[in-house]
C-alpha cells in the first residue's frame, strides 16, 4: 500500500492528538505545526512524527507512531528519515527499550545518564522510579544522534 508524507496543517491536529494517545506517548507539546504526518491513499493521517525543542537548546525526535494496520510498510521509517533531513542537527529521543534496535539504523545510539542534557535526565530517572513501583514495565532507553558537521575549508 503506497502512502505520502507532508507537512502537517492545524487540520490534522486532532489526528495527531489521537495517533499519541492510542500509542500511549508523551501526550504534551503537540505543535501541529513541527509535525510530518504520513497520509494513506483516501488522505487519512496513518502515521505522524515531529522535533521537539526544550528549553536547554537540545531537541527530540519524537511522538513517532503509526496505526496499527499500516505497521512494517516503512511508514515509520519514511518519516524518521524525512525528520532527520530536515533538522541534521544533534537529536536525542527516548523509547522504550525494546525499541532501541530499530533506531540504530537511523545512527541513534543509547547515552548513559551522565551524557545526558538535563531534561532527558530527568525524564529517565522519574521513569527508573515510577517502573520500581510497578515491576515488570520496559525500561527507557534515551539515545542521541549525532549531528552532521559541517565540511571545514
Amino acid at each position: 500500500m503506497e502512502f505520502t508524507l507532508r507537512p502537517a496543517t492545524q487540520a490534522d491536529a486532532w489526528s495527531i492528538r489521537w495517533l499519541v494517545w492510542r500509542a500511549a506517548l508523551n501526550p504534551t507539546d503537540l505543535a501541529w505545526q513541527r509535525f510530518i504526518v504520513a497520509t494513506g491513499p483516501d488522505g487519512k493521517v496513518i502515521g505522524c512524527g515531529q522535533i521537539k525543542p526544550h528549553k536547554d537548546g537540545t531537541h527530540e525526535l519524537a511522538s513517532i507512531t503509526v496505526e496499527r494496520q499500516w505497521r512494517g510498510q516503512g511508514v515509520a521509517s519514511a518519516v524518521i528519515q524525512r525528520l532527520i533531513q530536515q533538522h541534521p542537527d544533534t537529536l536525542y529521543l527516548m523509547c522504550r527499550s525494546p525499541l532501541g534496535p530499530f533506531y540504530h539504523r537511523f545512527d541513534f545510539r543509547s547515552i548513559e545518564e551522565a551524557q545526558m542534557p538535563p531534561y532527558f535526565r530527568s525524564v529517565s530517572r522519574l521513569v527508573r522510579k515510577l517502573n520500581r513501583l510497578r515491576p515488570g514495565r520496559e525500561g527507557l532507553l534515551v539515545m542521541k544522534r549525532p549531528g552532521i558537521l559541517p565540511e571545514t575549508a
